[in-house]
């Protein structure tokens, strides 16, 4: 039992600061959200290059390959899988790969509430 209270104080703890240095990264410079949102997703995938990320999530658990530096690692790992099962192709078709799943059930989510909640586009 202590044992899954440390693990989510951990989880809590490091996808915190991960939304902490976003929200500091809105309010202290000019980087709008999409721009941030790319940051993050390429700072993810340098970071598994470097072989920093990997023992990040073997940390945290959901509190690092949630947020979008996980998808950046995801995008990362899946390449270099791809490029040992298939060579040069592999690194650019492993990332969609790996992927896909996430991606499917975002937009699948996304379209259920579209239905559900009625959007309104902003004036």
């Amino acid at each position: 039992m202590w044992e899954m209270i440390l693990l989510l104080i951990k989880v809590f703890v490091v996808g915190g600061l991960l939304c902490v240095i976003g929200e500091l990264l809105m309010l202290k410079t000019n980087l709008t959200s999409a721009r941030i949102l790319v940051v993050y997703v390429v700072a993810g995938v340098i970071l598994t290059a470097i072989g920093v990320y990997k023992p990040l999530i073997d940390f945290a658990a959901a509190g690092a390959s949630v947020p979008l530096t996980g998808f950046g690692y995801s995008l990362a790992m899946g390449a270099i899988e791809g490029v040992r099962q298939h060579g040069l192709i592999g690194a650019f078709t492993g990332g969609i790969t790996n992927t896909a799943g996430g991606v499917a059930a975002a937009i699948l989510f996304g379209l259920l509430n579209a239905l559900v909640f009625r959007p309104k586009a902003k004036p």
